[in-house]
């Protein structure tokens, strides 16, 4: 056992910071959270002075698989397994340096980031908990279909969902519209039905699992909620020519239940692949309204940050996706950090163990030198960082 103090805790649920905190870590898990009270005499104590401790963050979508580069898809076409392998063991080592002790990976080749999850829960100081999805379900030449997911008809898409139950996912993921990210297809457009969409969501239930739909386009968000998916990925309400956030859409998807993931964040200074920006940049504003709409009608967000994509969407990246919300969105800081622990932890079915610095939680520990609740920024200055109670920064 060893103890981790500072100046002051943000426990990822509460609205306060905690003063003079210790924290008890012992085989990787917290044992008691102290406020205050002196450790033990002759117990080792990680002291951090006037630092602030809270829980390590959570990407609910990222892609390990792709290198940030200018070009990640053309790259996976000249790229063999054991290459892309060794590429996303590097992405996930930097998503932990910057505090990111889980991540959840929505599109993977080959099922690469079910082989590196079970690869780091044996060694989680090399990178952060991997929740993988494998290879998106996409329809035929649609959105990231050179990931291997194309299934269409009910019968495709129900046997492709058994196929990643067996193969051992812990999500399902679906692309419900198309995606600026491979062309040919289109964000504002469809891609599945409200029966195929629930097709997928039936059987996806019967082996507990997960899904998750990708959908830009407002038809897709619509026939996701339809089909009550359980998170919506991006949900940036597009049509062909704007964004419509339709109220009465967004009553159906507060009705029902589900979580939105908000992908935030860029590196300041750098913008998307051309392709990518003449979509996006000028619709942002109004995607961000939208999500202060959904926020208002009492949608959970989750904070997220679609690393990968290009070189403006690092592995650690997810910092600037709090501060946009903060920023763009009007969100409070304490709103913005449980989006990104544990509203995230929840919405991913790991917030019985993570999100949350309190007894019988993983000792994942993000440590920042300022006040993360009056200047979220202050998440981008780590001190140190912990995975499963090791130190790993």
């Amino acid at each position: 056992m060893f103890a981790i103090r500072a100046a002051w805790l943000f426990d990822g649920v509460g609205s306060r910071l905690v003063e003079r905190p210790a924290v008890l870590v012992e085989e990787g898990r917290i044992v008691a959270v102290h406020s205050g009270a002196p450790v033990p005499a002759d117990l080792e104590v990680a002291d951090f002075g006037q630092a602030t401790l809270l829980p390590g963050l959570i990407d609910a979508h990222v892609h390990l698989a792709f290198d940030a580069s200018p070009d990640p898809v053309g790259r996976l076409a000249t790229t063999t397994d054991d290459e892309l392998l060794a590429g996303m063991r590097a992405a996930a080592h930097t998503a932990v340096q910057a505090g990111i002790t889980t991540v959840r990976d929505l599109g993977d080749r080959g099922y690469l980031a079910v082989r590196l999850r079970d690869e780091l829960a044996g060694d989680p100081s090399a990178g952060p908990e991997v929740l993988a999805a494998g290879p998106p379900i996409t329809t035929a030449n649609g959105h990231c279909w050179y990931l291997g997911g194309q299934a269409d008809g009910i019968d495709a898409l129900r046997a492709a969902v058994r196929e990643r139950a067996e193969r051992g996912v812990d999500v399902i993921k679906v692309m419900a519209s198309g995606g600026e990210l491979t062309p040919g297809t289109h964000s504002h457009t469809a891609q599945y039905t409200v029966d195929e969409l629930r097709a997928v969501v039936d059987e996806a239930h019967r082996y507990g699992l997960p899904v998750t739909a990708h959908a830009h386009a407002v038809t897709g968000i619509a026939n996701a909620v339809s089909a009550r998916t359980d998170m919506i990925e991006h949900c940036s309400f597009f049509t062909e020519d704007g964004v419509r956030a339709d109220p009465a859409l967004i009553a159906a998807m507060a009705a029902a239940g589900l979580t939105v993931s908000a992908t935030l964040g860029s590196l300041p200074g750098l913008l998307p692949p051309p392709h990518i920006a003449a979509r996006v940049i000028a619709r942002l504003p109004a995607i961000i309204a939208a999500f202060g709409q959904l926020r208002a009608a009492g949608v959970p967000l989750v904070c997220s940050s679609d690393a990968g994509i290009g070189p403006a969407k690092p592995h650690d990246v997810l910092p600037h996706g709090a501060a946009m919300l903060v920023e763009a969105g009007g969100f409070a800081p304490v709103e913005a950090l449980r989006a990104v622990t544990s509203t995230a932890a929840h919405a991913c079915r790991v917030g019985g163990h993570k999100g949350h610095l309190a007894p019988g939680f993983d000792a994942d520990l993000l440590v920042v030198d300022g006040d993360p609740l009056t200047d979220i920024t202050a998440l981008r200055s780590v001190v140190a960082v912990f995975r499963a109670g090791r130190r790993v920064r």
